[in-house]
């Protein structure tokens, strides 16, 4: 039973989203990573919607030639704090996607904590 990357990334995935849920008080803060950007959201899971979003290609993200790499997904993980304080959201349950916790996302993860955001 060979799989692919992306197939191994969709069970983990799964696995992870059947533990993790968030409400209105502590939405979930969901990254994809793909080779060239970084994307993350925070989600209400409750209402099913979409609370606040970020990516190395929106218009906000200042350094677009540090998009793909960890400089680049720790600044983002600092903005996308700097957004949901500015929305009275402190507290989020982080959602890493089914990658696995080193280099990019755990650089966007302490980069958030940084911005202030628990998790």
């Amino acid at each position: 039973m060979s799989h692919t990357k992306k197939k191994s990334r969709e069970y983990r995935k799964e696995r992870i989203r059947k533990k993790i849920n968030g409400g209105s008080g502590r939405p979930r803060l969901s990254v994809f990573r793909s080779i060239n950007h970084f994307y993350a959201q925070l989600i209400d899971d409750e209402q099913g919607k979409t609370l606040l979003s970020v990516s190395t290609i929106a218009k906000d993200f200042a350094n677009k030639k540090d998009a793909g790499n960890v400089k680049g997904a720790k600044e983002l993980g600092k903005l996308v704090a700097e957004k949901a304080i500015g929305k009275k959201i402190e507290q989020v349950v982080f959602d890493r996607g089914g990658f696995l916790y080193h280099g990019r996302i755990k650089a966007f993860a302490e980069g958030a904590r940084e911005g202030g955001l628990k998790f």
